[in-house]
């Protein structure tokens, strides 16, 4: 039987899912909904290798319906932070020039971890492979795909979906494209405890996320989940710094010290930030696939998330996105009669929605680490504001 034909309807369709991230497994939770079988393969060997990262907004239109379509309504609101949706935009000088305060907005944070855990939970035994690393991923004759992992094993499936991020291996398979450099790195570090022990930076930080932007560089403070503060050191610097700067994220001192010179010039309560964070940094170099980018449909293959719209955080919708594309790609394998009728409902739509949203998060990082910042966060942040208010 040709590819193209393979009725959903008449016949299980082996369904592939390279990588546990919230896409992947959203979309996985949500065909098991539907009695539709699916199995994911993560590379990590368990569910805590390695820390998931900050925080999280869902917004309602994307990553909360994508949590509904998965039943998952109660187990959410029990880990949402509903209390942590403030905002603040402040000075290189530490002098507060925006602030929203609204808790009520229904948009509320989630850490990584937690939202991670509450998708994994959801899954039946088995649906989860652990230690699978994809090697390489080819077409066989009858249309079917052959999955090679790193560990020796072999999986054959019908669809394949990549779930796999911004280094996806299943991309190659429809898109040539890969990830450019955007210009910004962040390094990442952070504060325990922060109310005992930090308690004036966590006012200064507050309940949300504090933007501090200034001269082609960022000072952007989160508050996560545990009494824990993550910030993120922005700065427009080319490729390959590390190797002529002298930075060391792995000596603390000499990392410490070398951020504290490029920001010396910043409000001493700002820096602080830098004088009380724990031993841990980490680069995190800042890269996006070009706007716009799709692919010609290919039978058997598919994207979702950061595989097929990698874009910079400033747009506030990647893992929105993510789940969004999970939800409509599982809504269309459940109501179309084939997986190609299925992908083909999914994709178009997929497109037009990730490049109004990679414009916008291109925008948001040209307007935040620029040499005239904050000007134009500043006009936008009272812009949204004014449009609330309107409503």
């Amino acid at each position: 039987m040709e590819k193209d034909t393979i009725m959903i309807q008449n016949k299980t369709p082996r369904i592939a899912i390279i990588g546990g991230g919230p896409g992947g497994l959203t979309l996985a939770r949500i065909l098991q909904t539907r009695n539709i079988p699916a199995t994911v393969f993560e590379r990590e060997n368990n569910p805590y290798e390695r820390p998931q990262g900050g925080t999280l907004d869902l917004h309602p239109e994307s990553g909360q319906l994508a949590v509904h379509m998965a039943g998952l309504d109660a187990q959410f609101k029990a880990i949402a932070r509903y209390e942590d949706q403030e905002g603040r935009l402040l000075s290189k000088d530490g002098e507060t020039l925006f602030s929203n305060d609204d808790q009520e907005e229904e948009r509320p944070e989630v850490d990584r971890t937690a939202l991670r855990t509450m998708l994994l939970e959801s899954l039946a035994p088995g649906v989860v492979r652990w230690g699978h690393n994809l090697r390489s991923a080819r077409q066989l004759d009858d249309g079917s795909y052959e999955l090679l992992f790193e560990n020796g094993l072999t999986e054959t499936c019908d669809l394949v979906v990549g779930a796999d991020g911004a280094w996806s291996r299943i991309r190659p398979l429809v898109s040539r494209t890969t990830p450019t450099y955007t210009g910004v790195t962040f390094i990442e570090f952070g504060l325990d405890d922060v109310d005992l022990q930090h308690p004036i930076l966590a006012r200064l930080v507050g309940h949300g996320s504090m933007f501090a932007l200034a001269d082609n560089k960022g000072l952007v403070a989160q508050r996560n989940g545990h009494a824990h503060i993550r910030v993120y050191a922005g700065m427009r610097i080319p490729e390959g710094w590390e190797a002529t700067t002298g930075f060391d994220a792995r000596n603390p001192q000499i990392a410490r010290a070398w951020l504290l010179n490029q920001f010396a010039d910043w409000g001493n309560n700002l820096l602080a930030l830098i004088h009380e964070c724990n031993n841990r940094f980490v680069v995190r170099q800042l890269y996006a696939l070009p706007i716009g980018h799709r692919w010609d449909f290919r039978p058997g293959v598919t994207l979702l998330g950061d595989a097929a719209h990698l874009m910079s955080p400033f747009s506030g919708e990647g893992v929105n996105l993510a789940m969004l594309d999970a939800a409509k790609l599982a809504e269309a394998i459940s109501e179309y009669s084939t997986l190609d009728e299925a992908v083909r409902a999914y994709e178009e739509p997929m497109f037009a929605r990730s490049e109004i949203a990679a414009r916008g998060a291109n925008d948001g990082l040209a307007m935040a680490i620029a040499p005239d910042a904050p000007a134009g966060t500043l006009a936008f942040f009272r812009e949204v504001m004014a449009a609330q208010t309107e409503q």
